[in-house]
């Protein structure tokens, strides 16, 4: 009798520190920022680029399980909880449902209260919403910095490494609007800008992203000598990748550095 109490003693010491401390399972590098900014005392399986150098928060990656968003190793890990933004696939997703896995996927965010939403959901899921309302705050916080600038407003072009641009209905755009810039892209979404336009029509400011990234698009029309040219002293802001792979809370930050400028 003493030794089956004992036993069951062992369960529930065991069963309440798994209580205490979820098993939560990030599939892609998006998710990654919310469960390590939300809950970074549970036990966390990240995905393989939770500690790149476009990882926002790369630096609470350290000392976390990393592991490929794979039916097999999911099911190994044996996670309470699951986030994604991207990661995983259909068969993935049904097998941990039918398994009774909590699962929460992040909606794409094209603007700050998009991302909030985001944060929110979240948080529900993982019980951690005091922790998002501190995110949250400094956000808020951060934007209303940025907007009190006075004076005219400046029109500006986003421009990356791979030779894109951003109008309405992105991130990007909320971000520049946010920080009182005229976007000068009017096509909606995500889209191809040539070094031929640049050379001919120069836009009066740039707005760069993923220049950091000395190896990602090396030879991209965003680098082009042509290009580095027209945006010499024009640049308003050059944004690390970092702040730009994950429309979340902390893009804020980019506002400011976009907003100082």
């Amino acid at each position: 009798m003493r030794v089956w109490l004992a036993v069951v003693g062992l369960f529930l010491a065991d069963a309440t520190s798994v209580g205490a401390q979820p098993r939560i399972l990030s599939l892609d590098q998006c998710a990654d920022q919310y469960v390590l900014a939300l809950r970074p005392d549970a036990t966390l399986a990240l995905s393989p680029r939770a500690d790149d150098a476009d990882s926002h928060l790369r630096h609470l990656a350290v000392g976390h399980r990393r592991i490929r968003p794979t039916l097999e190793a999911a099911v190994a890990f044996r996670p309470d909880v699951v986030v994604r933004t991207w990661g995983g696939d259909p068969r993935l997703m049904r097998r941990l449902e039918q398994d009774g896995v909590r699962t929460v996927s992040i909606a794409e965010a094209t603007d700050f209260d998009g991302a909030a939403r985001n944060l929110r959901q979240v948080a529900q899921v993982l019980d951690a919403e005091p922790k998002a309302d501190v995110l949250l705050t400094g956000m808020e916080r951060g934007l209303a910095r940025a907007g009190v600038a006075e004076g005219p407003r400046r029109s500006a072009t986003y421009l990356t490494a791979g030779g894109f641009t951003a109008g309405p209905g992105t991130m990007i755009d909320a971000m520049m609007q946010a920080a009182g810039l005229i976007n000068a892209t009017t096509r909606p979404g995500f889209g191809p800008i040539s070094v031929e336009r640049v050379a001919w029509n120069p836009p009066l400011a740039f707005v760069l992203g993923f220049f950091d990234q000395a190896r990602a698009d090396w030879r991209g029309p965003g680098r082009h000598p042509v290009v580095r040219r027209a945006a010499r002293d024009r640049v308003v802001a050059d944004l690390p990748a970092s702040v730009l792979t994950c429309p979340a809370w902390f893009a804020a930050e980019a506002v400011g550095q976009m907003a100082a400028r």
